[in-house]
């Protein structure tokens, strides 16, 4: 489709990171006779990472990993690249998993994840797809988190590379993409101000940060709720109001989930809310907002926008969801800025260019400190800075004691 095209030529514009890649290793094409099968959010910017992967020379598979995150007119477009696509945009959860399997079918000898679909898969219903399997790369919090529950029951069969865990990953990607694109569907999705309003973010990791902080330079008043002692000081030392979900919930206007975890506003919480109140997802799964619990209470269900669901609830009150409750950024958005994602796909390349050169034990293991630094290295001269060098005398001195 052209319009497809056009989304994928105007990403790869404003991915140097992914052209510097592609062009250094051109020649050599280090992923030539490895099938790499990916579960990501298909659209303009995982398309140009897909089409770099098989222009280094790998054989590509690909599907979703949301059911309403995948744009059909990329994936369409991404087919002339002589890559397989199974993937469609649907709320089908089964068309959805017949994606992933078709992907796994293909017996991949490489996967990138995200949310880790494809290696939960594989190893609890396809075990032969892990006949082939050299190494595993994963995208999101979520992802990992998963994986290493998976380790953790002693059913970890492929080594896997915690993409998330990234210097260049989660400090980009989890803050300033998730704080951006996040904000950007809400606005989009509800035409409403955010200036003088009360936000609730429900989680204050990397990705809660980014929303909370965005939210303020929005001109909002920032409310976060929190399980970790140590995670809850910090959001109050950065200025942020601390509370229990059950009272923010009298408070807030807009309500933001970034937890990874499930039912973080539930029932209590809903019946608590102003009238008009407007909930999101920005974690990987549409399980933070129950949205089960909603179905079951509310008196009446309408379709307020396109993207935006109202409840009206027994109390009189109505409340607003935003894309059922699922990935509010990617169900009902671009996502993230392509800059950023050039980062974060940066060291998924390398990642994989390292796990189809070396041969290492099923375990989660972090990204190599030189690929990280390699990719900061390469960034700051696509932007034309140079930073100091040490003198011989100060590593010296570092070195003495």
């Amino acid at each position: 489709m052209i319009s497809g095209h056009k989304k994928i030529d105007w990403a790869k514009r404003f991915m140097p990171l992914l052209n510097l890649i592609e062009s250094e290793y051109s020649q050599q094409k280090p992923l030539k006779d490895f099938t790499v099968g990916m579960s990501i959010h298909l659209e303009a910017k995982t398309a140009c990472l897909a089409i770099t992967l098989r222009n280094l020379g790998a054989k590509v598979v690909i599907t979703g990993s949301n059911p309403l995150s995948t744009q059909d007119d990329v994936a369409e477009a991404l087919k002339e690249h002589e890559i397989m696509v199974f993937a469609k945009h649907t709320k089908d959860e089964d068309v959805y998993f017949r994606g992933i399997v078709s992907v796994l079918e293909q017996n991949p000898d490489l996967i990138l994840d995200d949310g880790a679909d494809l290696t939960i898969t594989a190893h609890t219903k396809i075990p032969s797809a892990l006949k082939n399997l050299k190494g595993i790369t994963e995208e999101t919090t979520t992802g990992v988190r998963r994986i290493k529950a998976l380790k953790s029951q002693g059913k970890l069969k492929i080594p896997v590379i915690a993409v998330n865990e990234a210097l260049m990953k989660h400090l980009f990607d989890n803050r300033y993409g998730t704080g951006q694109s996040t904000w950007d569907s809400v606005m989009r999705n509800t035409n409403l101000l955010v200036s003088g309003k009360t936000v609730v973010v429900a989680g204050y990791g990397w990705c809660g940060r980014g929303i909370a902080f965005r939210a303020r330079g929005l001109g909002a008043r920032v409310i976060v709720t929190e399980i970790d002692p140590i995670k809850a000081i910090e959001a109050i030392m950065d200025g942020f109001e601390v509370m229990r979900m059950k009272e923010a919930a009298e408070h807030g206007d807009f309500f933001i989930c970034a937890t990874g975890n499930t039912s973080v506003i539930s029932v209590e919480e809903f019946l608590r809310m102003k009238n008009g109140a407007v909930l999101s997802n920005a974690g990987h799964f549409n399980v933070e907002v129950d949205v089960k619990a909603l179905e079951r209470l509310a008196t009446q269900k309408f379709e307020a926008r396109e993207n935006v669901t109202g409840y009206i609830l027994p109390n009189g009150k109505t409340i607003f969801l935003l894309a059922e409750g699922r990935l509010v950024n990617l169900a009902a958005a671009d996502g993230h800025p392509v800059e950023i994602m050039d980062l974060s796909f940066a060291v998924q390349t390398l990642s994989l260019i390292y796990l189809s050169q070396t041969s290492l034990q099923p375990e989660v293991y972090p990204v190599p400190a030189e690929i990280d630094y390699r990719v900061a290295e390469m960034k700051l001269k696509t932007l034309g800075v140079k930073i100091d060098e040490l003198s011989i005398e100060q590593r010296r001195y570092l070195e003495s004691f």
